[in-house]
């Protein structure tokens, strides 16, 4: 079963999200956004989600996980949560 890494950041607008991902590509840190801007109990730790499997997310969150590039900022993904950043740090097949 696939596995993966990944890290996030939770905010409440669509705005916000994408003020953080441009700040991200001007070179702040992730982990340093994740704990000033998470709303997510996760931010306290730079966003680290940890490794999981398929399924183990919202859907919305395997999407990007499980296809999208390796090491990029993905977002902003919309969930009943709020908007995320999310960048995958690894992944096996």
């Amino acid at each position: 079963m696939a596995q993966a890494t990944a890290r996030h950041i939770l905010v409440d607008t669509e705005d916000q999200c994408n003020q953080l991902k441009q700040q991200i590509a001007d070179g702040a840190d992730f982990a340093d956004m994740a704990k000033q801007h998470s709303s997510c109990p996760s931010g306290r730790n730079g966003g680290d989600l940890g490794s999981f499997g398929q399924g183990q997310m919202v859907p919305e969150f395997d999407k990007v996980v499980f296809n999208d590039a390796v090491g990029e900022v993905h977002g902003p993904i919309k969930t009943q949560f709020g908007y995320h950043l999310l960048e995958v740090q690894s992944r096996t097949d």
